[in-house]
């Protein structure tokens, strides 16, 4: 009887432990797509925080995190942060009735109403703040942000 429960323990224990394998690789890609379809909004409270001249890379890196872009001219670095919203959808206008066609068999007009309904309204540029950094690369020179 001994031998029997610690077989079924060591039995739960591996699927435990597979279970818990599973989760800790598929965890992030989760997180990962999550911040891929939300993307990512942009404070201006925090904006309005940045001093030209005085504030430092790091401090941007805590308050933005990593940048959707980094560019490097010869006149030092620049980041670029982008937010974006879904777009709005606009009315469906509505149709003249085709009447019913008797030429052919195979036509259908519910596969023309289908077919115009099946595009996805897709996502626009709401925000985008433009940091540009010294030569240094440590202090801000200058930063432009605005809304769409």
């Amino acid at each position: 009887m001994k031998s029997l429960m610690s077989l079924n323990h060591k039995k739960a224990g591996r699927v435990r432990q597979a279970a818990l394998v599973l989760l800790v690789f598929t965890l992030p890609l989760f997180l990962g797509a999550w911040k891929i379809t939300r993307g990512r909004d942009i404070n201006p409270a925090y904006v309005e925080h940045i001093q030209d001249g005085k504030t430092k890379k790091h401090e941007i890196l805590t308050l933005f995190g990593d940048p959707d872009e980094i560019d490097r001219p010869t006149t030092g670095t620049v980041y670029i942060y982008k937010s974006f919203r879904d777009k709005e959808v606009l009315p469906k206008r509505q149709r003249k009735s085709l009447g019913t066609i008797q030429d052919s068999p195979y036509f259908n007009e519910d596969w023309l109403k289908n077919k115009a309904a099946k595009k996805p309204p897709g996502k626009e540029l709401a925000s985008m703040l433009v940091i540009r950094f010294d030569r240094d690369g440590e202090t801000v020179q200058s930063h432009e942000y605005r809304q769409f």
